[in-house]
């Protein structure tokens, strides 16, 4: 049976999509589902995530600290079965690189998952307070599991 893979995407790719990468790893059987994260944006290509976003994943029994920035490729649209964005922008950023319909059918809003055609984004606590990042782990931990669900 082959591997699902899916993408979780943010712009800086260490706030958000680390945490949603983190969470739904933690949800899933890593023989049978891969999970990776991304940015639109190229400002943390290499960098760990965000202090702020290790901080709430270690609350949450998580280690992130491993992971490493890295952009959105459109050969991404051929490595995974689905790409989950934060926000309407990033899902703007990410559609402008689908080469066909069928990329495009790969993408969708994360909050989505959790309340189907409402287009909720998750906001971007970076310039925020401390307790922005517990409710971006709290939305995003909500998603995860109706995920997890849905993959396995």
């Amino acid at each position: 049976m082959k591997k699902k893979k899916v993408l979780m995407v943010c712009l800086g790719n260490i706030c958000r999509s680390p945490l949603a990468e983190g969470i739904l790893k933690s949800k899933v059987d890593p023989e049978k589902v891969f999970v990776d994260s991304a940015g639109t944006g190229d400002y943390h290509v290499g960098h760990a995530p965000d202090k702020r976003s290790i901080a709430v994943a270690q609350l949450n029994k998580l280690d992130i600290s491993t992971q490493r920035g890295r952009q959105f490729q459109v050969s991404d649209f051929d490595e995974f079965d689905y790409i989950y964005v934060m926000d309407r922008s990033n899902y703007e950023n990410v559609l402008a690189l689908a080469r066909n319909e069928q990329d495009k059918q790969k993408v969708n809003l994360i909050l989505n998952e959790v309340t189907p055609g409402e287009d909720a984004e998750v906001p971007d606590p970076y310039f925020g307070e401390e307790d922005g990042f517990t409710r971006v782990y709290e939305m995003l931990d909500k998603a995860c599991d109706r995920i997890a669900a849905k993959i396995s």
